[in-house]
């Protein structure tokens, strides 16, 4: 299989069909037609092209791609970024990028990427929008609470605030049930496992079947809260170097930020979360820090309930015998070491 490498931008993507400084690099266009072209390049059955993510401006030559039945890696740019230092590069040019990325491929011989169907596409987008939606309707009342302290009140200012907060309460109320009403209709067996976790709201549960492309991407629960950033980090070498660290940060932010204000509310309604959360205060561990592992925990329970195709029941306790995983073990939240991993992260 031989690896090309893609490097991305908003207009055009270079293509290195091999690592060599020799050979030569081709542009082509970032549109349908542009991506045609370039397939007739290449061999479905032997190359292997791979790029970074780069947001929207990547997936169409993804989707295409793969549409056409072409094997396809899309990287964290992360990966690709310490690869090139552990080359020493000191150039970064569109072509030697797409090099240094055809041999990232060669190297680490990275998983074809897996694109998501067009409901989750679109998904995503509803959901995008609503939080921009959002953020501005939050900006826009902060300026307005600012103007009333002000001694003189420009008028047409105050109104045309005035429209666009009252605009943009329309969108946000529309978007809003425009994307629970697609949720139902798309994904509504999942989205009544994971609201069936105490805690977990359909912002949160719509926002991890994004996240997890209907929990088709990751195989265990440690995978995804790694994914997510609320993985616990730590730092030993030698005897001087111990750092206990914080978590990961990878991942989305705002489903970060959602998932925390979830775990908030479920140490009032999610019997596991609340006695989880209590052990680790009587343990002595920081507030904020026992909230992020209960978010840890949340995680770890909607992963089991979509992966076991069980509801969560609150408070239920396993006969079974330890070391069984079974279906019912699974109800008490996540998988049979999953608890006990969670305090061995934290503690």
């Amino acid at each position: 299989m031989q690896y090309i490498g893609i490097d991305v931008s908003k207009a055009t993507f270079v293509v290195a069909y091999s690592s060599e400084k020799s050979r030569k690099t081709s542009t082509f266009a970032n549109t349908a037609a542009g991506i045609k072209k370039f397939m007739k390049t290449i061999d479905p059955s032997k190359h292997h092209c791979v790029m970074e993510a780069t947001g929207n401006y990547s997936l169409l030559l993804v989707y295409l791609l793969s549409k056409a039945g072409y094997t396809v890696s899309m990287e964290n740019p992360l990966k690709v970024k310490n690869f090139a230092r552990t080359m020493l590069t000191v150039i970064k040019t569109d072509e030697v990028d797409a090099r240094l990325i055809a041999l990232y491929g060669e190297r680490m011989e990275p998983a074809p990427y897996k694109i998501k169907d067009d409901s989750l596409l679109k998904l995503k987008q509803k959901r995008t929008i609503l939080r921009q939606l959002k953020k501005q309707l939050s900006a826009n009342r902060n300026i307005q609470e600012s103007f009333n302290a002000l001694p003189v009140k420009d008028q047409s200012c105050e109104k045309a605030l005035k429209k666009t907060i009252e605009f943009l309460e329309k969108q946000v109320k529309a978007m809003t049930a425009e994307l629970e009403t697609y949720s139902n209709e798309e994904f509504k067996k999942q989205l009544n496992l994971l609201t069936s976790v105490k805690g977990i709201g359909i912002t949160v549960a719509t926002a991890l079947i994004v996240a997890t492309g209907a929990f088709t991407y990751f195989s265990s629960a440690k995978q995804l809260t790694r994914y997510l950033g609320l993985s616990p980090t730590y730092q030993q070498s030698g005897t001087s170097v111990r750092y206990r660290g914080h978590i990961n940060r990878n991942g989305d932010p705002y489903l970060r930020s959602n998932l925390y204000i979830a775990a908030c509310s479920s140490l009032r309604c999610n019997k596991e979360c609340k006695a989880f959360y209590e052990r680790l205060r009587a343990n002595g561990k920081p507030a904020k820090l026992a909230v992020v592992a209960v978010a840890n925990k949340l995680v770890r329970q909607a992963f089991s309930v979509v992966m076991n195709n069980t509801p969560y029941e609150d408070g239920f306790v396993s006969n079974r015998p330890n070391g069984s995983c079974g279906g019912s073990a699974m109800r008490q939240g996540t998988a049979q070491s999953g608890p006990t991993s969670t305090v061995k992260q934290v503690s």
